[in-house]
C-alpha cells in the first residue's frame, strides 16, 4: 500500500490533552489543549510531523478538532496560530470562539 492512500484518522486522547493526526498507525501530528479558569478550551499548539507537510494535514486534524468542540458544546480560544488562521478562514457550525486578547490592542 502506497503512503498516500494509507487511511488518516483524527482522535481524541484526553490522558495528553490534545487531538492526534494518524496517517495509517503512524501519528502525524497533534493540536493541543488545555481547560481555562472560564471553562474554556485553549488551543496553545497545533504540530505536524515534518515527513507529513504539505499533505493538508493540519488543516484535516484542526477541521476535526473544531468541529468535535461544537458538538462538545465547547468555547474554544485559539491561541495557536494555525488554530486562529483555520478559524478566521471557515465556518464551523455551532462552534462558540472567544478570540484572545492581543498585546498590540
Amino acid at each position: 500500500m502506497s503512503e498516500l492512500s494509507e487511511q488518516v484518522t483524527v482522535t481524541r486522547d484526553d490522558e495528553q490533552s490534545r487531538y492526534e493526526i494518524f496517517v495509517g498507525d503512524v501519528l502525524g501530528g497533534f493540536t493541543t489543549f488545555r481547560t481555562d479558569s472560564r471553562g474554556r478550551v485553549v488551543f496553545p499548539d497545533t504540530q505536524i510531523d515534518p515527513a507529513f507537510k504539505g499533505r493538508g494535514l493540519g488543516t484535516t486534524l484542526v477541521a476535526d478538532a473544531m468541529t468535535d468542540a461544537a458538538k462538545r458544546g465547547d468555547t474554544v480560544v485559539p491561541e495557536c496560530t494555525f488554530v486562529a488562521r483555520y478559524l478566521s478562514q471557515n465556518e464551523v457550525a455551532g462552534l462558540a470562539v472567544d478570540w484572545p486578547e492581543t498585546a498590540e490592542d
